[in-house]
C-alpha cells in the first residue's frame, strides 16, 4: 500500500520542533502508515530534508501541478493508494483537479471548527472526514464526518516511562481562545506552582491577566520541542487544559501527548460532547462541566476540583491507556479505513 501525506504552506516544518497542529498530525500518520508496514512519500516542500534519507521526499505540491506536468505524470505512475491532507485541500479545485487524476483515495482530519467545506468535498468512502468529538461530528454531519481522536507527534518527541510527576503544567498557544489564566488561578487557588509552555499569540490577553501571570506561583518556559516539551509534560503531576467559552476545539494535540508521557488530565469545558470528553475517562483523566454564564472564579474553582482528582490518578495506567488510545498505527489503520 503507497500512502502520499501532503504538507501545505505553513510558518512551521513538517514535523514542526514545538508548536504545531495539522503539522505534527500528518507526521503521525506518516510515522503510523511506516509501522502499519506501508510505503509512505512526504509530498510538498515543507518536509525537512534532515527526513532523508529514511523516508522519500517529493517536493511538489498537487495544487501548483498543471495538467499534463511532468510532477503530475510522475505521481500518477507511482500509484498511490491513499493520500492524507490538511482539512481544506479536499475544497481546493486546483487540488482536486490533480487529486482526481490520480485515481486514488483521500483523508484528512478536520482541524478547523470553522471551515466551510464544499458540498462534494467528501462522499464517505472515496474521500473521508475525521472529527474527534462529538460536537465536531455534528458540526460536519453533511461531509459524512467519521468520530476519530487525533493522534499528533513530533520530531523526537518519543515518551519515557510515566513517573509520579510534581506541579502542573499547561501547553498551547497562549491566547484569548486557550484561556491559561483558568489554569494559572485554579493553581494558586490550590496552592500549587504551574508551569506555562507555549508561544504568546495575544500580547493583549497577558496583558489584561497581568497580575495572574506574574504571581510567584507561576512559571513562564516559553515554547518548547523535542525531549524538553516531552519531560515538561511527563514531569508534572497534571495536564491542567483550559479554553475560552465560545471556542469549539477541533482536535487538541495535548490529549494525547498528555497521557501517552503518563500524565493525567484535568479539563475544563464549557458544555457536553467536547474533545475532553471524547479523549479522557475516568482513569486518565477529570472533567470539570461550567456552565458557559459562570464568572472565571466559579469556573478556577471547579477546574482545581479537577485537577485534585486527576492528581489521584496512576501515572503507569494513564500511560498505558494513552499509548494503546493514541496510537499512531491504529489511527493510521482508521484513516485508510482499515480498522472498519
Amino acid at each position: 500500500m503507497l500512502i502520499g501525506v501532503c504538507d501545505f504552506p505553513s510558518k512551521y516544518a513538517f514535523p514542526p520542533a514545538g508548536y504545531g497542529g495539522i503539522e505534527r498530525w500528518l507526521w503521525a500518520v506518516a510515522v503510523g502508515a511506516r509501522a502499519a508496514g506501508a510505503d509512505v512519500h512526504l509530498l510538498g516542500p515543507g518536509w525537512i530534508p534532515d527526513l532523508e534519507p529514511e523516508w522519500v521526499r517529493k517536493p511538489v505540491r498537487l495544487e501548483d501541478i498543471t495538467a499534463g506536468a511532468l510532477a503530475g505524470r510522475e505521481l500518477k505512475s507511482a500509484g498511490y493508494d491513499l493520500l492524507v491532507v490538511g482539512h481544506e485541500y479536499p475544497s481546493v479545485p486546483a487540488w482536486v483537479r490533480t487529486w482526481s487524476e490520480l485515481e486514488c483515495e483521500v483523508a484528512t482530519f478536520q482541524h478547523s471548527s470553522v471551515f466551510q467545506h464544499t458540498a462534494s468535498a467528501f462522499d464517505g468512502k472515496r474521500s473521508r472526514l475525521y472529527c474527534y468529538s462529538p460536537e465536531m461530528v455534528e458540526r460536519y454531519a453533511a461531509h459524512q464526518a467519521v468520530p476519530e481522536l487525533a493522534v499528533h507527534l513530533g520530531l523526537n518527541e518519543e515518551e519515557p516511562l510515566a513517573t509520579q510527576g510534581s506541579d502542573l503544567v499547561w501547553l498551547g498557544r497562549i491566547d484569548e481562545e486557550k484561556a491559561p489564566h483558568l489554569a494559572v488561578r485554579a493553581a494558586q487557588l490550590l496552592g500549587r506552582s504551574i508551569r506555562i509552555a507555549g508561544p504568546v499569540f495575544s500580547e493583549d490577553y497577558v496583558r489584561r491577566h497581568a497580575q495572574l501571570f506574574s504571581a510567584d506561583h507561576v512559571e513562564w518556559v516559553g515554547e518548547l520541542g523535542g525531549p524538553a516539551k516531552t519531560a515538561a509534560i511527563r514531569d508534572a503531576s497534571v495536564f491542567v487544559y483550559t479554553y475560552a467559552r465560545t471556542y469549539v476545539e477541533a482536535g487538541a494535540a495535548v490529549f494525547g501527548e498528555s497521557l501517552r508521557a503518563g500524565t493525567p488530565i484535568a479539563a475544563l469545558t464549557w458544555r457536553d460532547g467536547t474533545c475532553a470528553q471524547a479523549a479522557l475517562c475516568e482513569r486518565t483523566g477529570a472533567t470539570a462541566i461550567v456552565p458557559p454564564e459562570a464568572d472565571d472564579e466559579t469556573a478556577a474553582q471547579a477546574l482545581a476540583e479537577a485537577i485534585e482528582r486527576a492528581a489521584e490518578l496512576d501515572p503507569t495506567e494513564v500511560q498505558a491507556i494513552g499509548k494503546r488510545r493514541f496510537n499512531p498505527t491504529r489511527h493510521f489503520e482508521a484513516m485508510a479505513a482499515l480498522s472498519c
